[in-house]
């Protein structure tokens, strides 16, 4: 990565104004290998004075057979240069003072390497940990030495502290106890206990980290709802015990004024089987009786103070639930609550835009401002109340956004379908438009031939509109009787357009450049078209938004743009789920390839970590509504497919059990059809251990689309 500001902005201005460089016809197309190293960034954090920014990364390391974590730092003065250097840090925030980045990180502590004779830990033996580094220089720092995992974790407001969740931790007592009981038995759900909200005071911590040989545990005053007169023998030294929780606690924001801790919860087991599991609680920071601010039926995150310390802003993402009545899936929404009155209730924000709000920040002056998706862009808006306005920007899409404590500043991401995704400064806010590069990973995909898209809209069966994103392959936009792949999104409350990926899972551009015009369907249940729309696939899971894909695939070869004898069909999670089915619905597909996609739903509700969704989609449990459970399962009409179908599937996964690869791989072995099944080791939902599974996930995928093309 170049490390001066001139050579930053430079290099980001080629992937801003692609015109500059080659012409598309000197361009040759890009590699499998060059599009599945691109660099990912996962996150960005602006320093609390504007001046400066964090940034974390994700990276195949093809040597090893992992994905690097990595932050770098961001200043106006040198550019964009590495933070840290083992590979596994994550989750970076800035101190109040701006003179420390707090992080989580799996990396070994100082002496364990020669402790265990250079052998690396194994995945079982490592811990994430909070770590500390300077941000004028010197080495990173844990915390503390014992293996509690961070859940999450947020600077006090004066820097004195930090809070972080945890695992309620077993003494070495109850260690030994458990496991002369009960072995190596994994009791389902009696195993499982809840978390601990800890404050780590900084100063300790750090003596303790810099000690040669670190001091024994001290005695520590009962704090919060802790009955105890001394901390357990696993918690780290000076540690304070602020709150418990029979859940898990996913996010922790403490007050402006430093009063107040507000915090999320989540299933212990990390299945969500009750949207009762995911509220809000406010607890005192100093310790006490911990309040429960919300009851219903939505997932809340994103927690943001407003000025002041009364108002606490919070989101429901898109199929999330809703907390206004029942549970149902509905578009991404902004809130804020009045924590000051015990009786409050969360009061809705923006309620006049129609799309689905993504992402939100608070200016210093406590203005909002959030990403929202609409149609195929993804652009900034200011919530004033019910009033949406839309800021001025650029074309594709907006997300991530941060704001610092002080000053006028933005920090955002922005990607566009051949504009990889960079992270960006806006000096004015309001002027999104107007932006400052930070970094410039990818740089090459600028000298490679470009695909090009164009949004794409149909009539379904039903007469209702819908929409999807066209990509033709290079120098061909506009081109008829091409070849056409229907490539079908995740979710299903997910949205395709003009955005950048580059990845195992969004190969979209990558099969445009090797010839084929990618068709991405928002199909009902989509998201940025109004709830309405959304809504539209309950409780006809795959039947109703299968319809809009078929009436899609009909207008475009009617339109001239697809041949009709080169047609093909794929898509992984829900886009599997999709794909399954649209094969037992006609034969016009030469081809599929499919991954992680359910072909019945009795058994899949059971697996399914989000099986909540699963039975609002389905009108009920299996038990309650069982006609509708056979109706909408691929497998009971498996005698119709013809289509020579390619799977794949992560060995550990539980959003997709693997045994539905199983089931689907001998249907097709028991019909003849022909096939190919490759499973992943170790890989749960998304292939997020081993950057080579991925690898050959897209590159067999590639292959069966072509050896099947023609026939």
């Amino acid at each position: 990565m170049r490390s001066h500001l001139s050579r930053v902005a430079l290099a980001a201005a080629a992937c801003l104004f692609p015109a500059l460089a080659l012409s598309q016809a000197a361009r040759p197309a890009i590699s499998l290998d060059e599009f599945l190293s691109a660099t990912e960034i996962t996150d960005a954090r602006i320093s609390p004075d504007g001046t400066a920014a964090v940034i974390a990364t994700e990276s195949p390391d093809w040597k090893n057979s992992i994905f690097r974590h990595d932050l770098w730092l961001w200043t106006a003065s040198s550019g964009l240069r590495p933070l840290t250097h083992s590979g596994s840090e994550e989750s970076p925030q800035w101190s109040p003072d701006g003179k420390w980045i707090a992080f989580v990180t799996d990396r070994a502590l100082p002496g364990e390497a020669a402790a265990s004779d250079g052998e690396p830990e194994s995945d079982s033996a490592k811990s994430d940990r909070l770590w500390l580094i300077p941000v004028a220089g010197g080495e990173a720092l844990p915390l503390y030495r014992e293996k509690l995992d961070v859940h999450a974790f947020a600077w006090s407001a004066d820097g004195a502290a930090l809070y972080f969740s945890a695992t309620e931790p077993l003494s070495p007592e109850q260690q030994d106890a458990q496991k002369t009981e009960w072995k190596d038995v994994i009791r389902w759900r009696e195993q499982h206990r809840g978390d601990l909200l800890l404050k780590l005071p900084l100063a300790p911590a750090l003596q303790h980290a810099l000690a040669v040989e670190p001091p024994a545990k001290q005695p520590v005053p009962a704090t919060g709802n802790s009955s105890e007169k001394e901390a357990p023998a696993a918690l780290p030294p000076g540690v304070e015990t602020i709150s418990r929780s029979a859940l898990s606690i996913t996010e922790i924001a403490p007050s402006p004024d430093g009063k107040s801790l507000a915090f999320v919860t989540g299933p212990v087991h990390h299945r969500t089987e009750n949207p009762g599991d995911c509220e809000i609680y406010l607890v005192p920071a100093a310790g006490g009786e911990t309040r429960q601010l919300t009851r219903n039926e939505g997932a809340e995150s994103e927690l943001r103070w407003a000025p002041g310390s009364r108002w606490l802003h919070f989101e429901v993402a898109a199929a999330a639930g809703s907390i206004e009545g029942p549970y149902r899936d509905v578009q991404g929404r902004l809130y804020r609550l009045d924590t000051a009155s015990a009786a409050a209730a969360p009061e809705r924000l923006g309620t006049a835009f129609q799309g689905s709000f993504d992402h939100s920040t608070l200016l210093p002056d406590g203005r909002l401002i959030a990403a929202a998706l609409q149609g195929t862009q993804e652009q900034l808006y200011l919530v004033e109340g019910a009033k949406v306005t839309r800021l001025p920007g650029l074309p594709g899409s907006y997300a991530a956004l941060d704001a610092p404590r002080s000053g006028s500043a933005l920090l955002l991401r922005h990607s566009s379908l051949n504009r990889p995704t960079q992270v960006y400064l806006a000096a004015d806010p309001l002027h999104p438009d107007k932006l400052t590069p930070l970094t410039a990973f990818n740089p090459l995909f600028a000298e490679r031939a470009q695909p090009e898209g164009q949004p794409y809209i149909w009539t379904a069966d039903d007469g209702r509109t819908v929409e999807g994103h066209l990509i033709f392959p290079p120098g061909r936009k506009g081109a008829k009787h091409l070849r056409l792949f229907t490539f079908i999104h995740g979710g299903p409350a997910d949205a395709d357009g003009d955005r950048f990926g580059a990845n195992w899972y969004d190969w979209a551009t990558l099969a445009a450049a090797n010839g084929w015009l990618v068709f991405r369907p928002n199909y009902r249940g989509s998201v940025g078209y109004g709830d309405d729309f959304m809504l539209g696939i309950q409780p006809h899971l795959v039947s109703k938004p299968g319809r809009d894909i078929l009436a899609g695939v009909d207008a475009l070869v009617k339109d001239g743009y697809a041949d009709p004898d080169h047609l093909a069909i794929g898509g992984y999670s829900y886009g599997g789920y999709m794909t399954n089915w649209l094969i037992t619905q006609t034969t016009r597909f030469k081809s599929a390839v499919t991954g992680a996609g359910a072909v019945e739903h009795a058994a899949n509700w059971g697996n399914d970590d989000l099986t909540r969704d699963d039975a609002w989609y389905l009108g009920g449990r299996p038990w309650e509504n069982p006609a509708l459970y056979q109706d909408e399962a691929a497998l009971f009409r498996f005698d119709k497919v013809k289509t020579p179908t390619h799977l794949v599937q992560g060995g550990a996964d539980v959003r997709v059990s693997y045994l539905e690869g199983v089931l689907m791989e001998r249907a097709l072995q028991s019909l003849g059809i022909p096939h190919t099944f490759l499973t992943f080791p170790g890989e749960g939902h998304p292939l997020a251990k081993n950057p080579w599974h991925g690898y050959i996930k897209v590159r067999e995928e590639l292959k069966w689309l072509e050896k099947y093309d023609g026939q």
